[in-house]
């Protein structure tokens, strides 16, 4: 393609960009597989069909920002563009300069959001929006302000969404589709034909380890304190639903909105007790079953302390039940003999085996909670050639180990580290998933299951692109281990069932749109959701009907003043 330099596409990513050509696309591709390389060839497109026009780049993170403005940077002709990255540290006046001279502009879409909403500068002259990360366009994300805006005012729309994965829910991905404005959906998965020849073997291994007896008789402990509870809840008819941690999650912050609106009667207040202490069993629950010992004997003492400081009279009620004290002596006296969690030493054995097949060995281990990535951390270090840190996100949050956040200079040198070999395992929490440029690894190793499609894809998308790489998941026996894992692959399945359901809708709605709007039919038909999406799309659609109006007079008017 004229004017990329350093690169060249592959077939599926021609194949995608051409229908992006055409139409608002939403392009679902693997963590590794090349969307920034599609969102850059339509990049070049738009500023070939439109001269003077912007490109507006759009990621969650500025670490993200950063990177994608690298990316652009290496494949562009020096001159070909002038390239800004938007902040908050740039002053307003600043940024509007900037906005004025500026051809492609890579941003956060909370500083695009603000300034638009101050009239700064508007995005009347933008030819291309592209929004990294998709699956956060949902409900009142600003990446959802900055689309309704662009398509309410561009003289040439064209928006192009990027994601590993939109999730598996249809209402989430329709919400999407619909805040975007997309018209064509684009999946690829690693099994896909015209993907898998540029990819490499991914072994896959399923660590079951037994569950100690010690452990399930303290999570029967609990269970008959979280029980209690659930049982209270449904007494006081407040509880009809699961009595799972989302579930009482839910829960609570509808009895705290009905609280907070005046309705401060005695059965709603015994109640938000309730449900806040049995959250927090959940919560202990998850830590003992799929996390680490230490973590949930700190977990509980940290609800001691809590009492003492007589935060509230719930948990002071709680610590005060035989069942808790027991469970937290019982946790004492097993840390005190050595005894942690059996995925700590399975974690410990997967590494010593994969280090010693291959000495520059990098391991990427993901788990839910910054507390478990140290203690696992600290124990990894304990094996000789081992070098391993923690990369989490920038919020400071202190704990026993005194363990805080990075910021993001902090998280770059890390990444510059183990990509160099400095440091050779890397224990991450969810930072770690998103689109951040983590180099290739030799294997990925799940700590915990997670029941997320989006989770898991992200994660598994780190390995066995260039070189063949090991996914490897530790799951505690007849625990929740257990059940996220089949709930994730069930998500994945049906993640790829419903984009092709989404797509045949797209095509059916719009379709009967135009018979309807032809013969007069009912505008009821649709919902006012679906109306919008069809008439943005339509729009879209005139729009380019415009486009390529307005590129055949370009030809024309080139090829009289050759003559």
């Amino acid at each position: 393609m004229e004017f990329l330099t350093g690169i060249s596409p592959r077939e599926y990513q021609q194949k995608i960009f051409e229908k992006c050509v055409e139409k608002n696309c939403l392009v679902v591709l693997p963590t590794g597989l090349g969307k920034t390389l599609i969102a850059l060839m339509l990049a070049i497109d738009r500023m070939k069909k439109f001269p003077g026009e912007k490109i507006v780049f759009l990621a969650p993170t500025k670490p993200l920002v950063e990177q994608h403005l690298k990316f652009f940077r290496n494949h562009l002709p020096e001159l070909f563009a002038e390239m800004t990255l938007f902040t908050g540290q740039i002053n307003a006046p600043e940024r509007k300069k900037l906005w004025q001279n500026s051809d492609i502009i890579f941003s956060t879409p909370q500083c695009i959001a603000n300034d638009v909403k101050k009239r700064l500068y508007n995005l009347s002259d933008v030819s291309l929006l592209v929004e990294d990360e998709a699956h956060r366009c949902i409900k009142n994300y600003d990446y959802n302000y900055v689309a309704r805006n662009y398509i309410e005012n561009a003289k040439h729309p064209r928006i192009i969404g990027l994601t590993a994965s939109p999730g598996s829910e249809h209402s989430k991905i329709k919400e999407i589709c619909r805040n975007l404005s997309i018209e064509e959906v684009e999946l690829k998965t690693r099994d896909s034909e015209d993907v898998k020849e540029y990819l490499q073997e991914l072994e896959f291994e399923k660590k079951v380890l037994d569950f100690p007896e010690e452990f399930d008789n303290m999570r029967t402990e609990l269970q008959k304190i979280f029980y209690s509870y659930v049982e209270e809840l449904k007494n006081r008819r407040v509880l009809f639903g699961p009595s799972s941690k989302t579930g009482l999650i839910e829960l609570q912050k509808r009895l705290m909105g009905k609280i907070s609106s005046g309705e401060k009667d005695f059965n709603s207040l015994l109640a938000v007790s309730a449900c806040s202490q049995a959250i927090k069993i959940q919560h202990a629950m998850e830590l003992l079953e799929t996390q680490t010992l230490s973590s949930f004997n700190e977990y509980l003492k940290d609800l001691f302390k809590q009492a003492a400081e007589k935060k509230s009279k719930g948990v002071i009620k709680l610590v005060s039940k035989a069942g808790f004290n027991s469970v937290y002596i019982k946790s004492n006296e097993l840390l005190s003999k050595g005894v942690e969690h059996p995925k700590i030493e399975g974690l410990m054995n997967i590494v010593i085996e994969e280090k010693s097949k291959n000495e520059k060995i990098k391991i990427l281990v993901f788990t839910q909670f910054r507390n478990t990535a140290s203690i696992i951390s600290r124990k990894l270090n304990q094996i000789e050639g081992i070098k391993s840190k923690v990369f989490v996100g920038q919020a400071k949050k202190t704990n026993q180990a005194g363990d805080t956040g990075l910021s993001q200079k902090e998280q770059k040198k890390m990444i510059e580290d183990f990509s160099s070999g400095e440091i050779n395992v890397l224990c991450a929490t969810s930072i770690g998933e998103e689109g951040l440029d983590i180099p290739e690894v030799n294997a990925v190793i799940f700590y915990e299951s997670v029941p997320s499609a989006i989770r898991k894809i992200q994660r598994s998308g780190r390995t066995a692109r260039l070189v063949a790489g090991k996914l490897i998941m530790l799951i505690a026996k007849g625990t929740r281990d257990e059940t996220f894992y089949y709930v994730a692959n069930a998500k994945e399945k049906k993640m790829r069932k419903t984009i092709q359901d989404i797509k045949d809708e797209m095509s059916s709605d719009f379709a009967k749109y135009k018979l309807n709007s032809s013969s007069g039919g009912r505008a009821s038909d649709f919902s006012n959701a679906d109306k919008k999406l069809i008439k943005s799309n339509e729009r879209s659609r005139e729009l380019g009907m415009v486009e390529r109006n307005h590129n055949e007079e370009n030809v024309k008017k080139e090829k009289q003043e050759t003559l």
